[in-house]
């Protein structure tokens, strides 16, 4: 998807609505910008807490988890999604 935008006078763009629909940006959403030579990239902001729940499928916490219990869980996880994951080859 490419479309074109113009820069008003103090610098802002405004996010065509498809693209912000798609990329599930909203008010208030954080975003990050990464230049890589002459282009933008501009993305949601990670929340690094978010990230590692979301990536290891962990519950909201009541209490900090020691390394070992966080091993634990991951390891359950991991022996209870291994056989659909075979099962799927």
């Amino acid at each position: 998807m490419q479309i074109k935008r113009t820069v008003g006078e103090k610098g802002q763009v405004v996010l065509p609505k498809d693209i912000r629909d798609y990329i599930g940006i909203k008010p208030g959403t954080e975003v990050s910008f990464e230049v890589r030579e002459r282009e933008i990239i501009i993305r949601t902001a990670a929340d690094p807490a978010k990230f590692v729940e979301d990536f290891c499928n962990l519950p909201k916490l009541k209490k900090r988890l020691t390394t070992r219990e966080i091993k634990r869980i991951i390891d359950e996880q991991y022996e209870e999604e291994l056989p659909h994951a075979l099962h799927r080859r």
